[in-house]
């Protein structure tokens, strides 16, 4: 995770001391810093020893005749420096190194040193930025003190003491692209062939080079919309003030460039780059502008050192490394070359906004600024693979008890609400029996909801119209009357007639409801439903083994279900139950439910059960035309309607008790009648046999596991790869959106998988690592 170090020497200069250095560290998710206060002693040797060394080795660059991209020569003193040899200014570069370590290592400074080291970790990415008023402390060479050996991941920059964040206008930009004004200045002496081409090299960029320019053409591109990088190369100083040279003829210092610059600034200019000489008052003078970053040379750069590093940054940077990491990695590689140029590696320095962000490579191809992602630490990997684990097992554990049966229930609901709504079932017809064709019976003797005299009547006009089956969804367990004796007569020959009874129940019904005397048991088959805990039918009942001795009510099979097979049969197809209580539809086979089936634990799953999939067409209750008893024995009925049809017959009377609630709601008015429920399972068998229509369809036990482990390991990856509480959260969203669309298209293909219990696991992963991880920073 990324780590910024504002050290702020405050006011002092290395002749005085600093009395008041405070070091604030910043951590990328937490809003405010920790911070910690102690001091720096005078060091007026150090001042001496970093000028005899700028001495020497501008001496040196000239005595070996390097080609620099310095404005003009230094001036030297004769009397300081007479005979220059390599080895001489190596010892004067070792000594520097040690006092700058033996100032920094002073009792003053011991504190922060180890607050900062107690804070944190080797493998972290830092950025270190240094404040002070004195520009001869800046000048130093902070890339040497002895912190950044511990820590091969920090690199220093360097900011004057006030700072504040630039008004930006929010440019049109081009999406995908950076965009660079390259300044290509006097190349007397020194080739730019090499940063020209290096710079044509870079991917997704758009550039724009200005060689040798005058001042007119710079000012005008400046204004113009939407630069990223500002890159010059060529001769510049920093002598007096800050000054490069654009051609033979035109020098020019920042100052004469201000409004222009400013402009750019304001257009989303984020970084400069001046693979120039003593960049430093450059710098400094850009830092008085806002500019959130500038890579400058904090000395004379001989021209073979300054085409390496420009390389090799480009390259880390375009890649993906962030500008700090790409700085210091660029830096060290210059390493090889110090043999022949010495203290190569002292040169490059980035000079920072510490009220800026610093962006990554992918943010200036035009995403937001500020969404820098740390590099993800790989040695937490087995921790995110526990962590992802430990979460499946407690969320399983919970899940067996059966402690999120109701809300996995509760989306079960919600997932068949959302599908898509289906044609009503044109196979059946559902003749309903309400109030008034109770009260029309008038005085006729009955003992239900029907009269024998009125049921034959019905019975009578349905058959002549040879619907394919009757099912009399009606309680009959007593005989005909005697002056019915045709009623008898149809009920024990017809052969499309079917009929209910009602099983036994130990606990709510120990009696049950016997069925009609007339009715053979081949013509017969149970009533009962399913219902869950919370009162909902969302399982249907096929077949139960017989209990004559403890129910009248014998028949293997559901009253829907005969409805069905003797459907399927006119329709040559072979429906029946396997050995193992399956339903087999012709040569498909469909699982019955177990004990432990997705969201349900621990279930009576006792007989053959499925899962009722309903049909909204629009609603549950439209599943198929519905006529009255009135209209049929009336004759206002089409005929058309009737042959061949699955004629299902029922009470919708308000009087009767006969009314289940279903996933659509579970309002006393979203209440549905028996016979529908019955008309509901009845589709479910055909279209599952005819249409293709998919039952509804669940994994094995351990498909939930992997599944929920799947969306647990989701949750810690993202955690661990984005580690900000504001991108975890953002990309939790966007992942619990995505598994709750994929659990609603597979369950549009009857496909029940687990949502509550890998939803639980993605939040409670993500959370439980990010609390992890944060308190092993504090360790």
């Amino acid at each position: 995770m990324s780590k910024l170090i504002v050290l702020n020497l405050g006011k002092g200069n290395l002749q005085q001391g600093f009395s008041t250095v405070i070091a604030q560290l910043w951590q990328t998710d937490v809003p405010t810093p920790m911070q910690f206060t102690g001091g720096l002693p005078a060091a007026p040797q150090l001042e001496r020893l970093y000028q005899r060394w700028q001495q020497m080795y501008t001496a040196l660059y000239t005595s070996l005749g390097w080609r620099s991209r310095n404005i003009a020569d230094f001036e030297i003193d004769e009397e300081d420096v007479t005979h220059i040899s390599q080895a001489e200014f190596d010892n004067l570069s070792q000594e520097l190194q040690q006092n700058l370590n033996t100032w920094l290592n002073s009792s003053l400074f011991l504190n922060i040193d180890r607050k900062l080291r107690t804070q944190l970790l080797p493998n972290e990415e830092i950025r270190c930025i240094i404040t002070a008023e004195s520009d001869q402390v800046l000048q130093l060479p902070w890339c040497l003190w002895h912190f950044f050996n511990d820590y091969p991941q920090a690199e220093i920059a360097l900011s004057p003491p006030e700072y504040a964040r630039s008004v930006k206008t929010n440019p049109q930009k081009t999406q995908g692209k950076v965009r660079i004004l390259a300044i290509l200045g006097d190349r007397q002496g020194i080739d730019l062939e090499k940063d020209q081409n290096l710079l044509r090299q870079l991917p997704n960029a758009e550039l724009k080079f200005l060689v040798e320019p005058n001042r007119s053409e710079l000012t005008e591109q400046l204004w113009k919309s939407g630069w990223d990088i500002l890159f010059f190369a060529g001769h510049s100083s920093s002598q007096g003030k800050g000054r490069m040279l654009l051609n033979s003829g035109e020098t020019l210092t920042i100052d004469q460039l201000k409004y222009g610059l400013q402009k750019a600034i304001a257009q989303g200019l984020q970084l400069a780059i001046f693979n120039s000489c003593d960049g430093l008052g450059l710098a400094q003078d850009l830092a008085d502008l806002h500019l959130p970053q500038v890579i400058v040379m904090r000395e004379p750069v001989p021209d073979r050192v300054a085409q390496e590093f420009l390389k090799h940054f480009l390259a880390l940077f375009s890649q993906g490394k962030t500008l700090y990491a790409a700085v210091r990695e660029a830096r060290e590689r210059l390493q090889s070359l110090e043999h022949d140029f010495p203290c190569a590696t002292w040169l490059p320095v980035i000079c920072q906004n510490p009220a800026e962000i610093s962006p990554t490579w992918q943010d200036l191809c035009g995403q937001r600024l500020g969404l820098y992602l740390p590099r993800p630490n790989l040695r937490q990997l087995p921790l995110v693979f526990f962590n992802s684990l430990s979460v499946t097992l407690i969320i399983g554990l919970i899940r067996l008890f059966g402690g999120l049966q109701p809300l996995e229930l509760e989306a079960f609901d919600q997932l068949m609400r959302l599908r898509p709504k289906e044609q009503p079932d044109s196979r059946l017809l559902v003749v309903t029996i309400t109030d008034q064709d109770i009260q029309a019976q008038g005085q006729e003797p009955r003992q239900g909801s029907l009269s024998d005299r009125y049921l034959n009547l019905l019975l009578a006009k349905l058959e002549q119209y040879q619907p394919a089956a009757i099912g009399l969804d009606i309680y009959r367990d007593f005989p005909v009357s005697a002056n019915q004796p045709e009623l008898a007569k149809r009920m024990q020959q017809s052969d499309r007639l079917i009929a209910i009874c009602k099983r036994a129940d130990p606990k709510y019904d120990p009696t049950g409801i016997s069925p009609p005397p007339e009715i053979p048991e081949t013509r017969l088959g149970f009533s009962d439903f399913v219902e869950d805990n919370d009162g909902v039918l969302r399982r249907h009942l096929l077949a139960m083994t017989p209990n004559p001795i403890s129910s009248s009510c014998t028949p293997a099979s559901a009253f829907n279900v005969q409805l069905a097979f003797l459907y399927l049969k006119k329709q040559g197809i072979i429906a029946k139950f396997t050995p193992n209580w399956d339903l087999q539809l012709g040569n498909k086979t469909f699982p019955r439910l177990q004990n432990r089936t997705s969201g349900y634990q621990s279930i009576d799953a006792q007989g053959s059960q499925i899962l009722l999939n309903y049909r909204f067409s629009p609603s549950v209750q439209a599943i198929a035309p519905q006529v009255t008893l009135s209209q049929v024995l009336n004759g206002q009925i089409n005929p058309n309607a009737l042959k061949n049809r699955i004629i299902l017959i029922g009470v919708t009377s308000n009087s009767s008790s006969d009314y289940w609630y279903t996933p659509y709601g579970k309002n006393p008015s979203e209440i549905i009648p028996g016979i529908i429920i019955q008309a509901q399972m009845v589709s479910e068998i055909l279209s599952a046999a005819l249409d293709q229509r998919p039952m509804l369809w669940v994994w094995s036990q351990w498909g939930d596991i992997c599944w929920i482990w799947g969306w647990s390991l989701t949750g810690g990856l993202l955690a661990w790869y984005l580690r900000k509480i504001a991108y975890v959260s953002i990309a939790v969203t966007v992942a619990s959106g995505t598994l709750f669309g994929l659990c609603l298209i597979l369950f549009t293909q009857g496909g029940w998988i687990p949502l509550v219990p890998p939803m639980m696991s993605l939040l409670l992963s993500s959370t439980i690592f990010i609390s992890i991880s944060k308190k092993l920073q504090k360790l």
